[in-house]
């Protein structure tokens, strides 16, 4: 995501119940990279333009969530994330 969402997004998913480690809340890890998109047609980026290759500056935000709360931390990322669609990953820690 671009930086500028980042507290918007923790936020939401925060209040969506992510980010619980035992006795701490907000818990959450993030770093900087560099993410490339090209929309295709009927498409409409909040960052470039429909059909051209863009390379932006963006942040991977990770976090933990328990099982049963996920549809409702997906739901809070879609809602709260800029992009009309945001990449992500879900996966158990076992």
């Amino acid at each position: 995501m671009p930086r500028e969402a980042l507290d918007a997004v923790r936020n939401a998913l925060f209040d969506a119940g992510a980010g619980r480690i035992g006795e701490y809340e907000h818990c959450s890890w993030y770093t900087q990279g560099t993410g490339t998109f090209r929309g295709g047609e009927g498409t409409n980026p909040s960052l470039g333009e429909a059909g051209r290759e863009e390379r932006v500056a963006e942040l991977r935000l990770e976090t933990v969530f328990p099982e049963e709360l996920q549809e409702g931390v997906i739901a809070a990322l879609r809602e709260a994330h800029p992009y009309e669609e945001p990449a992500f990953d879900v996966y158990a820690l076992l």
